[in-house]
């Protein structure tokens, strides 16, 4: 059996996206927004809205790279949790919108990424995806997390995981 790039990308970066912008109203119910949107986890670490936009640039971008096709451009101005919220749903607009045929061949598609100061790495989309774009992604979702929680809002495994919804195995009667 195999399993498609597809499969192992848009679904896995929206449901974490929705349960971010989950985590932005369980936040709101349970502390300011102001004092929030400041956090981070150490001094030099960006604060909560930038780990929110380079999650969503990271599913947005690595989606792309994949489908050889261009991401949205989406600058980092998202001030507030509505703001966030909807940045989270754009980018699950976008990624759920690419057709997933455009993705077939994502696995064989040479990515090259480039930093500012002209290095960079050259990845087939597959390494690319696994390598790279799912643990860069899952970095920026973890550090919210981790802000928001260790600011004291009661986020816990359940709200991490909250795509899964109820258990569906019960216990026998």
């Amino acid at each position: 059996m195999s399993i498609s790039i597809h499969d192992v990308s848009v679904p896995v970066f929206a449901n974490s996206l929705r349960n971010m912008a989950a985590w932005l109203d369980k936040a709101a119910s349970e502390k300011p927004e102001a004092e929030l949107l400041f956090g981070r986890l150490a001094p030099d670490m960006r604060p909560l809205p930038a780990q929110y936009q380079m999650a969503s640039d990271s599913a947005k971008n690595a989606v792309a790279r994949l489908a050889g096709i261009e991401a949205p451009a989406m600058p980092d101005v998202e001030a507030s949790f509505a703001e966030l919220k909807e940045r989270c749903a754009r980018t699950i607009a976008f990624v759920e919108g690419v057709d997933p045929a455009a993705l077939a061949t994502g696995a064989e598609r040479e990515v090259e990424l480039k930093f500012p100061n002209g290095m960079g790495y050259r990845f087939t989309g597959q390494a690319y995806l696994t390598g790279f774009a799912l643990p860069n992604f899952f970095f920026h979702v973890t550090t919210a997390y981790a802000i928001l929680r260790g600011a004291g809002v009661s986020l816990g495994k359940p709200d991490f995981l909250q795509h899964l919804g109820p258990p569906n195995i019960q216990p026998a009667r």
